[in-house]
C-alpha cells in the first residue's frame, strides 16, 4: 500500500513523503495512529494543496527547534545516583532519567529523541545526542555522580580558612591580659626606682658616716 506520511517515522522516512509499505503494518500501525494516510487520489491532491502550509509549520518548528538546540547544546546534567565501592550504579541512568532531568531545567524532551544507546551504569561524564528536529541536534554532558560524594562549598573553605587563621593568631598572640600587661610595667617600675634609691643609699653610705666611723674603728684596732 503506497501512504503519505502525515510524521517523521525513524527508519522509514519524512513528514510529506509518499512511500509503499505492507498493508498489515499501514491498517495496524500507521493508519490507526494518524502516522500517515493512504496515498489515494483525492489525499494526493489535498496533500498538495495543504503542501505549502506543512513547509511554513516545517520552517517554523525547524527555527524554535535551532533555538532549543543553542541553549542545550554544551549543558551539564548532573544526576546523583546510589553506587558502589568501584563506581557501579545500584541500578542505572535511563534515557526517561535524563528526560526528568532536562524538564528539571525548562526544557521539555521527550525520553525518545534522547539517543542513549544502552542504559549508564557506571559514574562518569557521557555526551549524549538530543534529536529536536529532523536535521537539527544538540550534544549534552550527564555527569552521574554518587550521592556519598562530599561536596566542599566555597562557604565552607572559607569557614575553615577563618578557623585557622584565628588558630594561628591565638597560638602566636600574648597570653596577658592588658590589665596583666600594665601591672607588669608597673612591677617594672617600682623595681627599677628599689633599685635606684638602692643605689643612692650606698653611694650616701660610701661618701658618709658610717663609712668614716668604720675606717675609724679599723684604725683604732691597728693602734691597739
Amino acid at each position: 500500500m503506497k501512504v503519505i506520511l502525515t510524521s517523521d517515522i525513524e527508519s522509514l522516512g519524512s513528514r510529506g513523503e509518499i512511500k509503499e509499505v505492507k498493508n498489515g503494518y499501514a491498517r495496524n500501525f500507521l493508519l490507526p495512529k494518524k502516522l500517515a494516510m493512504e496515498a489515494t487520489r483525492g489525499n494526493l491532491k489535498l496533500w498538495e494543496q495543504n503542501f505549502k502550509v506543512i513547509q511554513r509549520q516545517e520552517l517554523k518548528l525547524k527555527d524554535a527547534a535551532e533555538g532549543v538546540a543553542s541553549s542545550l547544546d554544551g549543558l551539564t546534567l548532573v544526576i546523583t545516583v546510589k553506587a558502589g565501592e568501584e563506581g557501579k550504579l545500584f541500578g542505572s541512568v535511563t534515557s526517561q532519567n535524563i528526560s526528568d532531568a532536562l524538564k528539571e531545567k525548562n526544557f521539555d524532551i521527550s525520553r525518545k529523541d534522547i539517543e542513549l544507546d544502552a542504559p549508564i551504569k557506571a559514574l562518569g561524564t557521557y555526551e549524549v545526542k538530543v534529536r529536536l528536529f529532523r536535521d537539527v541536534s544538540a550534544a549534552i554532558n550527564v555527569d552521574v555522580v554518587s550521592e556519598d560524594a562530599p561536596e566542599e562549598t566555597p562557604e565552607a573553605e572559607t569557614q575553615q580558612s577563618e578557623v585557622s587563621a584565628e588558630a594561628v593568631t591565638e597560638e602566636e598572640a600574648p597570653t596577658q591580659s592588658p590589665e596583666e600587661s600594665e601591672g607588669s610595667r608597673e612591677d617594672k617600675r617600682d623595681k627599677a626606682d628599689t633599685q635606684g634609691v638602692e643605689a643612692a643609699e650606698s653611694v650616701e653610705s660610701a661618701d658618709g658616716s658610717d663609712v668614716f666611723v668604720s675606717a675609724v674603728e679599723s684604725n683604732g684596732d691597728e693602734a691597739s
